[in-house]
Order: structure tokens, then C-alpha cells, then sequence
């Protein structure tokens, strides 16, 4: 070997701070072709032809991704902690750089990764895709027991063509899983059963049971809340309501502390006496009234239709509210002020409750909440729908024996359905929310059970449940979605989510030290580990530079979406186009000369 060349480099690393490094390269005296010689310890720390090192590299993406710091923050804190100066482009383009070498070492470890999920006797599949309005689908796939995400991809849409290639990519990665976890979307169900029907034994396909009860509850409830809604909107009961709201706050003005303390005292006063009280005080209680009525969502147990149903809540309190209304006008109040104050109450209320299509929608929502109370009970959800996850189980035994008290209450339930359901007469919304249920059983029974996987004996045997709902993937994308608003700040993250690379979803797999100590033993290495992977990476082929073409089936043609995305929209929302689809409007096509016979 004979030096090449002398190169003097500016190298920023956090570990040694800024250098001017020279480096000598060497070659083959012989110019036999063989690649260049560099500095070895050189290139641990810093990439090739880069300023900043492979720690430097880390900490933006850790910030970024795991944090979801705003890239002033990043280097607002690299500046002053480390003295390191980078400006937003650069901690965007490690940023980047980080998501691809990290990407790069997930697969490189598979066989690892793999290796820990066979020693657990395999691993749930659960799946999910997430987006925002329709737009950047971020495909997950999940490892129940662990919670890592073994896989994430951008998809054009969440159908099953797009799905199945990318399942079947994570599984020739890390193996066949013991139990599928799916919800009960159309893209979903025939994308996970083809994907079970390529493997050599059986596999259980489950449906979420939170994923399951909020479909039937929807296909109950839906309909009717919404024509009720409609009907609070055209007689305008909310706006009515907070506009008197307003302006007895405006009336009692300094007061109001005052009017407090009042409405506290005639909340515990003499209830035998329905009277309002006069002045600031009674002003003060009529205020209070709305208030109550206005905050239905107290009512609430988790915030989401249709285990919640908030115009029937309020329709609940506005007729409490107009039965009060009939108590305190037998002893009216002597204020003039007060009685006013009153009677706007009534006639803000009195729409909704002389609207006989109103009471007629309550009366349909009752009867259906009630049966899909019924099912929630049985199914033994929490009042907000969920459960707690499999993994927290601490007796897997007691937990399968309470699996099957479930299934056969279930089966019950659905004989008793069948029995209640009136064959004919005046009862056809009894007969149609049944059916509902009836339905959905028929379609989705034979994956609402099969939790309980048993365990080869290599691993001891006995059974472990699998989760009953895809809850764990769903906080997983709601802390997403949290991070991204936290960093943003903004509530609609359409175009963060179109921007943002899959391989974020694989980031938070660093907050679980399972999963560190496998991928580069502890997140002080993870800078070594990424040099490796990218030295190795340079020194591979192109075509094995991917590290994803050796499991594809074959068909790596993007799949086309209808959807109009960004680029499609750059592309076709120009004036040009615009002008010459004018253009060839305008113009005539030239006549065709018909001949006789």
C-alpha cells in the first residue's frame, strides 16, 4: 500500500467535540482495482465524507422521533450542552439519515429478533394501518407479547393488495406467529386470511372484541343519534343555551364569585321547597341551571360513540331540566329579572322537547343502548369499552376459564336473541336492532375466540393468552399521533403524516430495553452499531444494499392509489394544465362525413 492522498477534515462529534482531523488514504501499489484504504477509527465516528458523527446522528433522531423535539429545541440543547451548531436543514438530513440506518439494522438483526420470539413459543400478529384524512397510511405490524414493531410501511390505501405483500414480508423475516390480531375492516379480513392460509399448521385469525363491539354498536346507534343530532341542530337548543350562559355572566358581572357561593348554598337547602331564589342569587342559580344542562359530557364514560351517546345525554338533561322548570314555576320567583331569566331557559329547551320525532328517536336510542349494553356485559369489556392486556394476566389458567364463561354466555345470548326476536307485529325496531346483533355474530363468531396459544414444551408448555383487542397497537398510534401534534402543533397532521417515513413507527421500539439489548446491547453502542451497519452497507452490493428483496413475492411495483396525493397534486394543480385542457375544450374536432348507404 502507498498513500493516495492527504485530506485535512472538519469532524463534529459530541464525544470529542470539534476536530480538524487529517486523514491519509492509501491504495494498492499496484493499481490492481482494490478499494482505498481509509482511516478505520476515523470512519467509526464519522460517516465517509460527512461533518458530524454517528453520535451526533443519534442524538437528533432519538430527539426527533422518540421525543418529538422541534428542531430549534434540537439545537437550542446541542449548543448549549454540547456546543455543537447545526442549522434546521442539516438536523433534518441527519434526522432522515438516522430513520435509514436505523431501518437498516432492524433488518440486519432479524435473525435475532427472531430468535427472542421463538424463545417466548412465538408471537401474536397484530395489525393496523393509521392515517390522517385518508392521506400518508402508515402500515404497523406488531408483536403482541414483546410490543415491538417488527414492521411499518407506507401503503397507498388500506386495501388487502396492499397489505398482504407487507405481511408476508414481515413473517418470512421473523417466522409464522402463533395468532393473528386484526380489526374488522374490509382491507384486513381477506389480506390476514390469505396470509394464514400460506402457513404450514393452523393459525387462529382473532377479531378485536373492542374493534367488534364498537361495529355493532354503530350499526345500532348510529342512524338514530344522528337524526337526533339533526334535530337538536334545527331547533338550535345549543347555541340558545350558551348565548343565555353568556349573558347572565355579563349580567351579574363582579358578582359572579358571589352567585357561586349562592348556587352552593341552594344546592344544599331545604329541598322539600322548590323555589328559586331572588337577585344576584337567583340569577346566579339560573346560570348554574344551564351550566348543568350544557355539561352533558359529565355524563360521558370514555368520550367515543357509540359507547357514549351525547346528544341523547343532553336530550336526558334537558328533559330533567324541563321537569324542574314545571317544580320551581309552581312558587315563581318575585324578581322580574329571574322569572325572565327562567322563561328564556324554557323556550331555549321547549323545541327539542315539544318535537315528537325527538322523543320518538330517544325512545329507539334507549331501547338499542340497552342491548348493546347487554353484549358489553357479556363480552366483559370496561365501561369504556377496553380491557387490560393479555400480557398482565397473571394466572393465564383463570384467565382461559374466564375466556370460555365469556363464549358460552355468549352462544347463550345469541339462542336468547333469536327467541326475543318478535317474527312479526308492531315491534320492527326491536326486530331491526336484533338483527343488527345477530348479524354481526353470524359474520365475525368464529374469531371472537381461540386466545389461549399453547406453548411447545421447549419453552415449558402450558398455554398464554393472546390480547383480546389490537388496544396495545391504537396507543401505539395514538402516542404517534400525540408526539407528531406535540412537535408540530398542529391538530391535523395530513401532511406530517404524508411526509413522515415509515421507519419512525420503529423508533419507539428503543424505549424497550428487550429490544436494545438485542439490536446493540445498550443505546450508548447504538452509535456503533450504526457505523457498522452502514460500513457494511457501502462495502454490500446495490441490490443487497436493500435488505428487503430476498423476502418480497415478487411484485415490488408501487401499488397506485386513486387518492390524490401530494405529488399528484403538484402535478396536476398547475395552470398549464389547467390552460391546455382549456384549450383542447375549446377546440373542434373536425366533422365526420357520413356516406349514404
Amino acid at each position: 500500500m502507498v498513500v493516495q492522498k492527504t485530506l485535512l477534515r472538519r469532524v463534529v462529534t459530541l464525544a470529542l467535540g470539534e476536530l480538524r482531523v487529517r486523514e491519509t488514504v492509501h491504495v494498492c501499489r499496484a493499481r490492481c482495482g482494490a478499494p482505498a484504504r481509509r482511516a478505520a477509527a476515523l470512519r467509526r465516528c464519522v460517516p465517509p465524507g460527512a461533518t458530524f458523527g454517528y453520535d451526533v446522528l443519534v442524538h437528533v433522531g432519538l430527539a426527533r422521533f422518540l421525543h418529538h423535539r422541534q428542531r430549534d429545541e434540537i439545537r437550542t440543547e446541542l449548543r448549549e450542552r454540547h456546543a455543537v451548531v447545526l442549522s434546521c436543514g442539516q438536523v433534518s438530513h441527519l434526522a432522515r439519515r438516522f430513520l435509514e440506518l436505523l431501518a437498516a439494522l432492524h433488518l440486519a438483526r432479524a435473525p435475532a429478533l427472531r430468535a427472542a420470539l421463538a424463545a417466548d413459543g412465538g408471537w401474536p400478529l397484530h395489525v393496523d394501518a393509521t392515517g390522517e384524512d385518508g392521506r400518508g397510511t402508515l402500515l404497523v405490524v406488531w408483536s403482541g407479547w414483546r410490543a415491538w414493531a417488527l414492521g411499518a410501511f407506507k401503503i397507498p390505501s388500506e386495501r388487502a393488495d396492499a397489505v398482504l405483500p407487507r405481511l408476508r414480508e414481515v413473517v418470512a423475516r421473523f417466522g409464522e406467529p402463533c395468532a393473528v390480531m386484526r380489526d374488522l375492516g374490509r382491507a384486513m379480513i381477506p389480506a390476514t386470511a390469505a396470509l394464514v392460509d400460506s402457513f404450514e399448521r393452523a393459525v387462529p385469525i382473532l377479531a378485536c372484541h373492542l374493534h367488534f363491539l364498537a361495529d355493532v354498536g354503530e350499526g345500532l346507534l348510529e342512524d338514530a343519534h344522528r337524526a337526533l343530532r339533526e334535530r337538536f341542530r334545527k331547533a338550535k337548543v345549543l347555541p340558545a343555551l350558551r348565548a343565555l350562559a353568556r349573558d347572565l355572566a355579563r349580567r351579574l358581572g363582579r358578582d359572579v364569585e358571589a352567585a357561586r357561593s349562592a348556587l352552593l348554598a341552594w344546592q344544599t337547602a331545604d329541598v322539600s321547597r322548590h323555589r328559586v331564589p331572588e337577585g344576584t342569587s337567583g340569577l346566579g342559580v339560573v346560570r348554574g341551571f344551564v351550566q348543568w344542562v350544557l355539561d352533558y359530557a359529565a355524563d360521558s364514560r370514555c368520550g367515543r360513540f357509540p359507547f357514549d351517546r351525547p346528544y341523547l345525554d343532553i336530550f336526558e338533561r334537558c328533559r330533567a331540566a324541563g321537569r324542574a322548570l314545571d317544580a320551581f314555576e309552581r312558587h315563581p320567583p318575585a324578581d322580574p329579572a329571574v322569572r325572565r331569566a327562567l322563561g328564556r331557559l324554557r323556550r331555549a329547551i321547549a323545541g327539542i322537547l315539544e318535537d315528537a320525532e325527538a322523543a320518538a328517536l330517544a325512545t329507539t336510542l334507549r331501547a338499542r343502548a340497552a342491548l348493546l349494553d347487554e353484549l358489553r356485559d357479556l363480552l366483559r369489556l370496561r365501561v369504556d369499552g377496553r380491557t387490560p392486556p393479555a400480557g398482565d394476566v397473571l394466572d393465564p389458567e383463570r384467565a382461559a376459564a374466564e375466556l370460555r364463561d365469556v363464549q358460552r354466555d355468549l352462544t347463550r345470548f345469541e339462542v336468547e336473541l333469536r327467541a326475543r326476536r318478535p317474527s312479526r307485529g308492531p315491534a320492527q325496531d326491536t326486530r331491526r336492532a336484533i338483527d343488527v346483533v345477530l348479524v354481526h355474530l353470524e359474520r365475525h363468531g368464529e374469531n371472537l375466540f381461540g386466545h389461549a396459544v399453547a406453548q411447545p414444551p421447549e419453552v415449558g408448555g402450558g398455554i398464554r393468552l393472546v390480547d383480546r383487542t389490537n388496544n396495545a397497537l391504537e396507543s401505539f398510534f395514538h402516542a404517534l399521533k400525540h408526539g407528531e401534534r406535540r412537535r408540530s402543533g398542529r391538530k391535523c397532521l395530513t401532511q406530517d403524516f404524508e411526509r413522515m417515513p415509515p421507519e419512525a413507527a420503529l423508533v419507539p421500539n428503543l424505549a424497550r430495553p428487550d429490544y436494545v439489548r438485542l439490536l446493540c446491547a445498550s443505546l450508548e453502542k447504538l452509535p456503533t452499531a450504526l457505523a457498522e451497519i452502514d460500513a457494511a452497507r457501502r462495502r454490500a452490493a446495490p441490490p443487497a444494499e436493500t435488505g428487503a428483496d430476498d423476502v418480497s413475492d415478487g411484485d415490488d411495483a408501487p401499488l397506485v392509489s386513486v387518492s390524490l396525493q401530494t405529488a399528484d397534486r403538484n402535478a396536476v394543480r398547475t395552470e398549464a394544465m389547467t390552460e391546455r385542457i382549456r384549450r383542447a375544450a375549446r377546440s373542434r374536432a373536425p366533422k365526420i362525413k357520413r356516406v349514404a348507404g
